[in-house]
């Protein structure tokens, strides 16, 4: 998520830094981003002066102190487990953005709220994957939110040729809860050996107009994303947010989706 929000935040022509301790994660993330500018400049989005100057936006840095303070906007992307989430959102607030926001898709922004000591000027950023083909982003509001932070979230939203939409700080939100809840009972069919996985897909795709199927669209979130969602959720909500057996024991293995190579699909890597 935090490469395609660095890829359309340098899109619309702003210069992005991005925090990754992790040196062959660093490299990764430069070849996926290489390979969006690229997939630009062959359908004639981007020229190659552009798609140079995009990537050239871009830059990498390896701890939360190297990002300069007072940043217009800083954005949290790590993955939906609390404490790490509070770490993260602790360590940003030090570098006093002038707007500060969560990608969290779960996660209640009042809790997150507790690690930033300006909680007037934070909120939730809900991007949907694949970042640089989905439109929406899902603004949430926490109960100390300013009206002015949610503006300049919209404002920002706009500039990225995003559409916007608002809700209230309750567990899983709006769209979390209809995703999930949709990618579940795809993963309960096909564990219940109803079609395979790529007829549950296919099905979704030519009866809904979906633009993915739920069982790749969780090979592209992160399985294991997928299984701390619907933990979180399932404690909130009850049983019909509970985790699949197939998720779980395929998260254990270690077959995540896109991230491993493997998942309900083969993924090249």
């Amino acid at each position: 998520m935090g490469v395609g929000i660095a890829y359309v935040a340098a899109l619309a022509g702003r210069t992005v830094r991005v925090v990754e301790p992790d040196d062959a994660r660093a490299s990764a993330m430069q070849r996926t981003l290489g390979e969006a500018a690229a997939t630009a400049v062959a359908r004639g989005k981007l020229d190659e002066a552009g798609a140079a100057a995009l990537l050239g936006r871009i830059e990498r840095c390896s701890q939360i102190d190297e990002l300069p303070l007072g940043m217009e906007l800083a954005v949290e992307t790590v993955p939906e487990r609390l404490e790490l989430k509070l770490n993260v959102l602790a360590q940003m607030a030090r570098r006093k953005p002038a707007l500060m926001a969560t990608n969290t898709s779960a996660i209640s922004i009042d809790r997150l709220a507790a690690a930033v000591e300006f909680p007037e000027r934070f909120l939730g950023m809900h991007f949907f994957n694949p970042v640089w083909s989905l439109r929406l982003v899902e603004l949430i509001v926490g109960a100390r939110t300013a009206p002015e932070a949610l503006e300049e979230a919209r404002r920002f939203v706009a500039a990225l040729g995003k559409e916007s939409v608002t809700v209230r700080d309750v567990p899983g939100f709006a769209t979390s809860r209809l995703d999930l809840i949709t990618s579940l009972e795809a993963m309960r069919m096909l564990e219940g050996g109803v079609a395979s996985a790529e007829d549950i897909d296919r099905a979704v795709v030519l009866a809904y107009r979906h633009p993915v199927g739920p069982l790749r669209l969780s090979d592209i979130v992160g399985l294991d994303v997928r299984l701390d969602i619907a933990r979180t959720l399932e404690a909130t909500y009850g049983p019909r947010f509970a985790p699949p057996a197939i998720l779980i024991d395929m998260v254990s293995k270690g077959l995540l989706g896109v991230k491993s190579g493997r998942g309900f699909f083969e993924w090249a890597r």
